[in-house]
């Protein structure tokens, strides 16, 4: 029997341990093709490369056909579904991440390449997935380096987490979603087989700036976590984190146009 085919992207760079849990994981059930950023694209959301040219390579890196890109996750997925596999190859679904740290609340799952990711797959007519995984705090800026590499029981946690992610795909897919969703999923720091998944809902908050003076003239990227809610209440997705529970959230982009107040 002829398994299901999907694209996996991610925006955290071709060359993440986190993007590899995840083939991997889907290797067992699906058949896999990779399209990823040559290097990391986090916080730039559905940017796409109009101007210059984007340069694709083979990689075989995975026991798959892949291929690395030096553009944005959604250049990834348009030049993939548009390109490179054939369209009558096109996969049953995109799946993107697992990102490395949460995409969780508006302000991060406005700006995240992961999700935008999935969201191209979703333009094409196919559904899109999104996965991050939660991490501590005080090590974001050392796995980042590292591109993800870890061992105790934070890999073991990213390991399930990419086994669960297998699972909700197949889930979704069953379900067969119409209309115009993103499904997002993130993943809290302790990730077992059988933590549960709570449906939420984004949590709203404001983050401040996010930039930080280097010169009279010039600035910096610097996240901070000094976030101030605006609307929290137990069902949204960041508190179902901080609960130690798997947070699934349908992002559906058909309100954006289907819904409005009037002027």
């Amino acid at each position: 029997m002829t398994r299901p085919r999907i694209l996996i992207t991610n925006d955290d760079g071709i060359d993440s341990h986190f993007l590899r849990v995840l083939v991997e994981a889907h290797l067992e059930h699906f058949e896999v093709s990779v399209a990823a950023p040559f290097r990391e694209q986090s916080w730039i959301s559905r940017a796409i490369t109009r101007e210059g040219e984007v340069k694709v390579c083979e990689d075989n890196r995975f026991n798959c056909k892949g291929w690395s890109l030096d553009g944005t996750p959604t250049d990834c997925v348009n030049i993939a579904l548009g390109h490179l596999i054939p369209v009558n190859e096109h996969p049953v679904a995109v799946i993107s991440g697992i990102n490395l740290g949460y995409n969780a609340a508006y302000p991060f799952i406005l700006s995240s390449g992961t999700i935008a990711g999935a969201l191209e797959g979703l333009m094409w007519g196919i559904p899109g997935i999104a996965y991050s995984q939660m991490v501590p705090e005080h090590l974001y800026e050392y796995l980042r380096v590292s591109h993800g590499m870890i061992e105790g029981a934070l890999a073991e946690s990213v390991k399930n987490a990419g086994k669960r992610a297998c699972e909700i795909t197949q889930s979704v897919l069953q379900k067969n979603y119409t209309g115009m969703i993103v499904h997002n999923v993130n993943f809290p720091i302790h990730t077992e087989m059988d933590t549960p998944i709570e449906k939420t809902i984004p949590e709203r908050f404001h983050c401040g700036t996010l930039f930080q003076p280097v010169s009279e003239n010039s600035y910096r990227f610097k996240f901070t976590s000094e976030l101030v809610p605006l609307i929290g209440t137990e069902s949204t997705d960041r508190s179902c984190l901080l609960r130690e529970h798997i947070s699934y959230t349908q992002l559906n982009y058909a309100r954006l146009c289907a819904e409005s107040d009037g002027l």
